[in-house]
């Protein structure tokens, strides 16, 4: 510390110094007298000091002894200069105090380990070491927790990784937690180390979250479900023990089995999904096949009532004109007979292509085939369609009118018929 001070002043110590060494008991004339470079040994560090506040006197204005003699060592010199260097630590002391805080951070300042006060941004100072300390914390940035691999899925931890489900099947789970800090002074204060408590939080989460899901529900339909559930559970794990962090984001990276099963996994999940497939195609062919059979049975069974109704609805007519014609038979038996007879015969005729030709009257009249007439007038009928626009009038052909001399001759044999009935019946009714 000398050295520096006497460098400071321009006083050079050297080993070549000729005062080097010199004895402080001889003579204080004599070494007054003695000049530079005279003599062999080093110089005497106690005139070196008394030469050192010599000039500190000089330069704060106090000078020693009377005139213009030589400066003395004086108490109140020393005295001055320690002051100086005290003071000059202590600026260097209170300097240490001041810290900038950058954009998005913010200081935390404890006094003797105990929370004061937060600075923002900016520069700002604080009692130096040890009555204050100060923390920066970054309060703007996104932090991540991983959890079940460092860095990289594939460098996975299994202690982390693997996770037991509800139906005891293992599951291998690497998702990782993006998080920010909303309580500096919580986040400072009231836990040891925040990252690895973070962690802890997320692990205990998610195990709880799993644990009580299906697997094959953690693996596929419910992943979503599951990251959800677990950022909730984080946030009140989070302030419950006041960590001071906003859970931001949950983000499963990936869920699988196990390495060593996962072969069989696979196997395992394609005969489900080939069991799924079967059953949605039996399930299919079932909607397809019990609404037509239904159908055709609802169909069955509405023609039989249909028919039941048709049957009953017809006995129940017959037997209505059955017992008319019962009664009508009781009152005239030989006109209902009569009269049944040609109802008969006329619904017979109608149904059937045959002539039925008098030959007792002698009648010179050609049989025409009309059977066959009508058959072909049916065919042209259908080859020409419905409707036809331009209808031209039937040519009657000179076989036409022996058929209509037929048709009269018949009509005149029964009206004959008729009236010698009648007259039957009339006599008949005079009898009685």
């Amino acid at each position: 510390m000398r050295g520096s001070i006497f460098k400071r002043f321009g006083i050079k110590l050297t080993l070549n110094d000729p005062r080097w060494g010199h004895n402080p008991k001889g003579d204080h004339k004599a070494q007054e007298g003695r000049r530079p470079g005279e003599g062999g040994g080093p110089p005497d560090l106690d005139q070196l000091w008394r030469d050192f506040n010599a000039r500190l006197n000089r330069l704060f204005g106090s000078r020693g002894g009377d005139g213009g003699g030589p400066l003395r060592p004086d108490a109140r010199g020393a005295g001055i200069t320690v002051s100086i260097v005290v003071a000059i630590a202590i600026l260097i002391w209170l300097a240490s105090g001041a810290f900038i805080v950058q954009e998005g951070q913010v200081g935390v300042v404890s006094t003797f380990g105990k929370y004061s006060h937060t600075t923002g941004p900016g520069f700002n100072w604080r009692w130096p070491y040890p009555f204050q300390s100060a923390e920066i914390v970054n309060v703007s940035q996104v932090r991540t927790a991983e959890i079940g691999y460092r860095a990289n899925v594939r460098n996975k931890q299994p202690q982390e990784a693997l996770m037991l489900t509800d139906d005891e099947n293992i599951i291998d789970i690497q998702f990782a937690v993006q998080y920010k800090l909303k309580d500096p002074v919580a986040w400072v204060f009231n836990n040891r180390d925040q990252d690895e408590a973070v962690r802890q939080i997320a692990e205990t989460a998610v195990r709880a979250v799993v644990g009580k899901s299906k697997m094959d529900y953690v693996l596929y339909e419910g992943r979503d479900k599951v990251a959800v559930d677990v950022h909730n559970m984080m946030q009140q794990l989070a302030d419950r023990y006041k960590l001071g962090v906003q859970i931001a984001n949950v983000t499963m990276l990936a869920v699988q089995p196990p390495e060593q099963v996962q072969a069989a996994f696979d196997d395992a999940v394609k005969a489900g999904q080939d069991r799924v497939r079967l059953r949605n195609e039996g399930e299919a062919y079932a909607n397809d096949v019990i609404p037509n059979a239904r159908g055709k049975a609802f169909r069955l069974i509405q023609d039989a009532e249909a028919y039941r109704s048709m049957v009953v609805e017809n006995a129940t007519g017959n037997a209505a004109r059955f017992s008319q014609v019962v009664t009508e038979y009781a009152k005239a038996p030989a006109v209902t007979r009569d009269r049944m007879y040609l109802d008969t015969m006329q619904e017979i005729f109608t149904s059937t292509s045959k002539v039925m030709i008098d030959t007792k009257t002698n009648n010179n009249m050609l049989y025409l085939p009309l059977d066959k007439l009508m058959a072909q007038a049916a065919g042209e009928g259908a080859k020409s369609g419905p409707v036809q626009p331009h209808p031209q009038p039937p040519v009657q052909s000179q076989s036409a009118v022996p058929a209509q001399d037929a048709m009269q001759t018949m009509e005149s044999v029964r009206s004959r018929d008729l009236r010698s009935r009648d007259a039957t019946r009339e006599r008949e009714r005079e009898s009685r």
